[in-house]
């Protein structure tokens, strides 16, 4: 993926979670189950984002192959690699792509890719083999720096079938296999150097991904025009 576009969505991210710090401290109520959105900013998928833990119930397997399904067929996420195929391309990212339109198809195809390929090890396989929950939990209440401090964690840290929380290998592991299937069909990026650089920036990407799931409501509540 671009860095650029990458460092343009974590920056926004957190530019949001900044700006609705004050309201986060200032709320006496519990927002922690406002209703989540499909769609972030009318385009990024949210199909995996959970309001909140209580009652807390696990996902069967199929449950969690239809989650990585909804994000990876859905019209955003062909949106989103559109537009990453368009910045890869500018920035010639992949020589041998190419120029032009069959060269913006092979970016297409590969970002597309990109993202099917990360939903499912992150969504569905690996959280099916080692019985961990794919969902982001909003916190929804409590200062704007801790709820930003829980949803960068969570990269890190999740939830098991059975309600306890440990480390989360579902989104580092799955991300790792699904950078290491891309050295396939991005022949620029075969080194091992080149890897790691591709997993940091799809961590940092899912982590700033987060951080918008956690504060998104607020802000359509924030600047929704009221009647």
């Amino acid at each position: 993926m671009s860095y650029c576009i990458s460092r343009f969505f974590a920056v926004s991210f957190l530019l949001v979670a900044a700006s609705l710090g004050q309201t986060s401290r200032d709320s006496q109520g519990d927002n922690s189950s406002a209703p989540v959105s499909r769609h972030v900013l009318g385009i990024i998928p949210n199909f995996r984002t959970s309001d909140t833990l209580k009652d807390y119930k696990p996902l069967t397997p199929r449950e969690k192959f239809k989650i990585a399904r909804e994000d990876s067929f859905d019209r955003g996420t062909v949106v989103l690699a559109a537009l990453f195929a368009c910045q890869n391309q500018l920035s010639n990212e992949n020589r041998p792509f190419g120029q032009g339109v069959e060269g913006y198809s092979k970016y297409f195809a590969s970002s597309y890719g990109d993202f099917v390929v990360g939903n499912y090890m992150t969504e569905g396989i690996f959280p099916v083999l080692l019985h961990q929950d794919p969902r982001y939990f909003r916190r929804g209440v409590g200062s704007g720096w801790s709820r930003l401090g829980y949803s960068m964690g969570q990269i890190f840290w999740t939830h098991r079938d059975s309600g306890g929380a440990q480390f989360n290998y579902s989104e580092v592991a799955g991300n790792s296999v699904a950078v290491a299937i891309s050295t396939a069909y991005y022949s620029d990026s075969r080194s091992a150097r080149e890897a790691l650089s591709q997993l940091g920036v799809q961590l940092s990407v899912d982590m700033a991904s987060n951080v918008l799931k956690e504060f998104w409501p607020d802000a359509e509540r924030k600047f929704k025009p009221k009647h």
